[in-house]
Formats: structure tokens, sequence, C-alpha cells
């Protein structure tokens, strides 16, 4: 890959937007790009993108996803910090419609819980994570103090937690169940487990845990409320758009270097393009996917059970783009490019890791589990 070609500007990700509006995420890809590495910056972008991006389901869903692939694009780790920011204003959003169009979710809330949720005490500005995982011997429980809700124990994988200000969380209930809240990671009583984190993938973006002691937090809906809303699952597709956009940005890299070696005189052989060609079909297929897709959310057709069905469906077409793609360009790059080209192979080793918040067969079980009971559009 010659320097003219790696140092150009930037390309947008598109799924259906019109080109003039995706002209306008130029300068946005450009200060990515200038910020590789710099968490601090990452964040502050993060920070800026959140106070115009749309809302899934808000009409504009497919920009928000071609904003989160273009990112991803540019550099896995900064899409990477961008999804959960993103995620967290949607959901506190959801939360706070769902309060207002008196929903409170699936179940009732515990009489242990207030009623409403007083977003007067969140602080929606600084920066957002979305903690839900968990772990074997880790529990983070709610409990009511005195009207109040407190947080003990311990969270999971908590993406650069030390460096956020807020987080929207899962955490287990006394009466069973779990519910989400909003939390302050400044708060008192919040401490940062060293992440110990030896991956060469995603490595500004290290993944820990986080402990709480009798730290207040702010209900969010509320048990089972975080997990049914159809926002669950729209978020999982937000993290797919992700993972599209890192596979566009390798699928670039190979025709680039395609393109730089015939500029020397040689010129790709059938196997090079037989590769190509099923790289291009691939993502032209899961494009297509994401472009169907949108406007379905953005109606309101996703908004019952089918749309986890629809998001397992979608993850898990891209997570296979991914794998394939990456096969296919190492197949045919070779050692070259991961020992010397140092955007190629982070993104490579980026991706890869990124691409594991896919369950793989255990997320095909559970939608062969709703195939089974009739939830399929064949």
């Amino acid at each position: 890959m010659n320097a003219t070609q790696d140092s150009r500007s930037p390309r947008a990700v598109r799924i259906s937007s019109a080109p003039e509006d995706l002209a306008g995420l130029g300068p946005l890809l450009e200060c990515v790009g200038a910020s590789v590495g710099d968490v601090p910056a990452l964040l502050a972008l993060a920070k800026d993108v959140g106070e115009s991006a749309p809302k899934p389901g808000a009409g504009r869903t497919a920009f928000l996803w071609e904003i989160l692939a273009s990112v991803t694009a540019v550099d896995v780790a900064a899409g990477r910090i961008l999804e959960p920011h993103l995620d967290a204003a949607a959901i506190l959003a959801q939360a706070e419609g769902a309060q207002a169009a008196g929903v409170e979710g699936p179940g009732d809330v515990p009489d242990n819980f207030s009623d409403g949720i007083p977003f007067d005490d969140i602080p929606f500005d600084g920066t957002w994570g979305v903690f839900a995982a968990e772990a074997p011997g880790l529990t983070l429980e709610a409990s009511d103090a005195g009207g109040r809700t407190l947080l003990h124990g311990s969270k999971p994988w908590c993406s650069i937690a030390a460096q956020l200000d807020h987080a929207v969380l899962t955490a287990q209930l006394a009466g069973g169940g779990r519910a989400a809240f909003a939390v302050d990671l400044h708060a008192a009583g919040v401490t940062f487990a060293d992440p110990a984190w030896t991956s060469l993938g995603l490595r500004e973006v290290p993944s820990g845990t986080v402990h709480f002691d009798a730290v207040p937090a702010v209900s969010l809906g509320a048990p089972g409320w975080y997990y049914q809303r159809p926002g669950f699952a729209w978020g999982g597709i937000g993290v797919a758009a992700c993972w599209l956009g890192g596979a566009v940005a390798v699928a670039r890299s190979y025709q680039d270097a395609l393109l730089a070696a015939a500029d020397r005189g040689r010129e790709p052989d059938q196997l090079a393009l037989a590769h190509l060609g099923e790289i291009d079909r691939t993502l032209a297929g899961l494009l297509g996917y994401f472009a169907r897709t949108a406007p379905r959310i953005d109606c309101g057709e996703l908004s019952g059970p089918g749309a986890w069905s629809e998001a397992l469906r979608i993850r898990g077409s891209a997570a296979a783009a991914v794998e394939r793609i990456q096969a296919l360009v190492s197949q045919n790059l070779g050692p070259g490019p991961l020992a010397f080209d140092r955007r190629y192979g982070k993104r490579m080793a980026d991706l890869s890791l990124y691409i594991r918040q896919h369950h793989a067969m255990r997320d095909d079980a559970k939608l062969g589990a709703l195939t089974f009971t009739g939830d399929h559009p064949w």
C-alpha cells in the first residue's frame, strides 16, 4: 500500500443516505484519523457526536449506523469508544420516554424502588459507558436505603471505565431479576481494578472490573425493562454497524493493495480477483441488510418480540462477514502488512477482538430457539 493511498481522506460507509449527507461526516472522520490512540481526544469527539447524532428509531437510524460504521472504518478502537456513548444516550432517552408514556417495563417496580425516574438527578453531560456483562464470581446488587438506590459489588468488562464520567449498568435485585441504573463513576465508593489488559487488540480500550461500595444510582425502569425494550435489539445492531465498518476498512485495504501492486506492474491474478469478488458480494449483501432494516425500525415494525430475532440475524451476518473478509485478505496479502503496516495490523487485531462480542454458535442457538417457535420471515 503506497503512502498516497494510505494517507487519502477517510471515506464514509454508505448504507442508504444521500451522498451529500455523508459528505458532512468528513470533518469528523478527519478528526478521528488524527486522534487514533488518543483516548481523551476520542472521548471528546464521542461527546460532540452525541449532541447531534440521531437516536435509533427516530427516523434516521440508517444515518446513525453510517456514523458508527464510518468512524470504525477509520479506527476500530474509535468506533468501540463511540458506540457505547451513543447507546447510553439512547437508553436514557428511551427510559425517559417510557416514563412519560406511563410504561415502566414488563414488570412492576418493587415497593422499595421509586415509581418515577428522577431524570433531573442524572448529569447528562460528560462521557458514558454501558456495562451489562456478567462473569462468574462477580455480582453487582442494587438495594434500597431509605428511599435511595445503592449499588454494592463488582461489575466486570467495564471498558475504559476510569476515563468515563457516567455509566448505564445492570444490577441484580434483592427480589430477583435485573434492572438498569445510571451511575456517576466519580462518586465516592467507586474503585477501578487494574484490568491487567494484555491484548494486542483494542489496546487503548482495556476492560476491567469496577467495584461499588454503597454508590448511589438512579433506577431506569422496572425489572427486565432494559432487556425487553426494543432498543436493546436496536443497540445490538448498532454494534454490528461498527463491525460492518471494520469489514469495509479491511476490504478497502485489500483493494488498495491490489491497485498499488498493479501500479508497479503486478496485475492481480484470478484468485486475487475471485476473493475481491467474494468480498464485494459479501459486503453488498450486508449493506443491503442494514439498509432494509433501518426503515423497519423507524416505522415501528421492529418494536415487538421479533426485534431480537432480527438483531441476532444481522449481528451473526456481520460477524461472519468480518471473519470471512479477514481470512480472505490475510491469505492474499500474506504476513507483510501484518508485520510492517502498523495501521493494517492494528485494524486486524482490534477487529478480531471486537467481534468476539458476538457469541458465535451460542447466539445462533438463541436464534434457532426463536426460529423453532415460528419467529422467522420464511
